[in-house]
């Protein structure tokens, strides 16, 4: 399974290339394939994704329908729910590709620095999520290395808080990657 992780990894990258070069080769964008998903879905990865409206899964990866489920959050923050979605992907869609895809200029993480380690009045959810990266108290000045940072902590966080990611990625049946999107390039990088 980690073989096919891998190969499903390497398209999403080279169709990262396709979107940063300008020449997408997306085909399966139309009703004819919504209908053919129309009462099931075998995407091949999942993607936890910031909100961000510029970062969007299916286009940087030059994808269409039906390829990835996407859960996203403000942050790429971590509650049951998205847990929960992600759990789902894996154990009931057995997805072989978990996408953990940080952004530059995260609008949460700039939020984040200007609040610790103040409880915040708004958004308590979401920095719950983003200050134990800051806890750490690693030299976290560039708020773009903080979003990477917090990838990792992602990762962890997942490991730590669900059976179900953890024995798939022992198992050999999930592969998760850590990624950041720059939006100067267009580039999706691995962490």
């Amino acid at each position: 399974m980690i073989k096919k992780a891998q190969f499903e990894l390497e398209k999403l990258i080279s169709g990262n290339r396709n979107f940063v070069n300008g020449t997408p080769t997306t085909k399966n964008m139309t009703l004819e394939t919504l209908q053919k998903y129309a009462f099931h879905q075998e995407p091949y990865a999942c993607v936890l994704t910031c909100s961000d409206s510029r970062v969007v899964p299916e286009i940087i990866f030059d994808c269409g329908i039906g390829e990835l489920f996407v859960v996203r959050a403000a942050g790429m923050t971590t509650g049951a729910n998205i847990v929960e979605s992600i759990e789902y992907a894996v154990k009931k869609l057995e997805v072989p590709l978990l996408i953990l895809l940080g952004h530059d200029d995260c609008g949460v993480m700039k939020y984040a620095k200007e609040q610790y380690p103040e409880p915040a009045k708004y958004f308590p959810s979401i920095l719950k999520c983003v200050y134990p990266v800051l806890d750490l108290k690693e030299d976290i000045s560039c708020h773009n290395f903080f979003a990477r940072q917090h990838t990792i902590w992602v990762e962890d966080y997942l490991m730590k808080h669900s059976v179900i990611i953890n024995e798939a990625v022992k198992n050999d049946k999930l592969y998760i990657a850590k990624c950041h999107f720059d939006h100067s390039t267009g580039l999706v990088e691995m962490i």
